[in-house]
């Protein structure tokens, strides 16, 4: 399928890349990794990476914007369903590629590669140049690898296969990736967040089946000084809590007037509770969003009931969690 896909983008001369709402460093490392590989293997095409930005990611790279896109290839990242697509209409394209590896949820494009095993979508684009005529260089190299190593939280988790890390090391030969900038650029912090990060410890709820779960309004993200973006991508720094099966961050975002809930499980499958409420993700990283707090304290109601089923299955001992 990768020869496919490669045809098509072959085929047109303007090619706009798209990813989910709420952008994050899979999903835009992911799009401008291919935008800037098609445009190295194809310097006469028009190649556009868009969608809504943040400052805190603004190292990946810089998104574009576009107006005209009349027969045109669109080509969608990260991304399992169309409501989540950002700012782009299926509809106005005259061919479609999704590229992701999220559980299906639904057809809309006319290549569908979707590989629900793999650890990130960058982990994908890496294996796409690799199997095509695309070109790579240090610099698209270093993009994939903020992407796949912050989707698999520095390779953390179970989707890290001996594919990913095979494709890692070619990558690393190839291009002499400098790790330690990626890894610099990635987590390095202002003190704001820091002091955030401790406000949520020191204030995290933990229900009686082991869902932990913080409020994050928007006075709390004043007074700490952050965005709605850098609160919620807190989620990941609290996954070794031995009392906490499943951990959650409600974050008001005034500005999209919406509540952001991200959530991360250590065991129980947490992605069906979020396509109740119209999202979604993987077994054990999901996320949503909402329009009251009220209907996320729900979201966390049905976690519990989640996580106490999980605890009955698998025989725990919920002192010891």
């Amino acid at each position: 399928m990768f020869k496919q896909i490669y045809k098509a983008i072959k085929r047109y001369d303007t090619i706009v890349i798209a990813r989910h709402v709420g952008v994050d460093p899979d999903a835009m490392a992911s799009q401008i990794a291919l935008r800037d590989s098609i445009k190295l293997t194809f310097p006469n095409k028009n190649v556009y990476a868009i969608g809504t930005g943040t400052n805190r990611f603004s190292f990946i790279g810089k998104l574009d914007k576009i107006e005209e896109y009349s027969n045109s290839l669109l080509i969608v990242v990260d991304t399992p369903d169309k409501k989540r697509i950002d700012s782009a209409r299926v509809s106005d394209f005259s061919y479609v590629i999704k590229i992701d590896h999220h559980p299906f949820i639904e057809k809309f494009a006319n290549i569908e590669y979707i590989e629900d095993t793999a650890s990130s979508a960058a982990q994908i684009i890496m294996e796409l140049i690799l199997n095509t005529k695309l070109l790579c260089n240090k610099d698209i190299a270093e993009v994939l690898y903020y992407g796949l190593i912050s989707d698999s939280n520095r390779f953390l988790f179970n989707s890290c296969t001996a594919k990913t890390f095979s494709l890692v090391s070619t990558y690393l030969k190839n291009y002499c990736i400098d790790i330690s900038k990626v890894y610099q650029n990635l987590y390095l912090r202002p003190f704001n967040e820091v002091r955030l990060e401790g406000y949520i410890a020191s204030n995290m709820i933990v229900t009686d089946h082991g869902v932990g779960y913080i409020d994050i309004t928007d006075d709390i993200q004043t007074k700490y000084k952050v965005d709605s973006a850098a609160a919620g991508n807190m989620i990941n720094n609290f996954n070794f809590i031995q009392e906490i099966l499943v951990w959650v961050t409600i974050t008001e975002d005034v500005k999209n007037g919406q509540i952001r809930i991200s959530i991360r499980s250590r065991g129980p499958e947490i992605n069906k509770v979020a396509e109740n409420h119209n999202g979604g993700g993987h077994k054990f990283a999901s996320g949503a969003k909402v329009e009251t707090f009220e209907e996320a304290h729900s979201i966390v109601n049905e976690l519990d009931k989640v996580c106490s089923l999980y605890i009955k299955d698998n025989f725990l001992d919920e002192e010891v969690i």
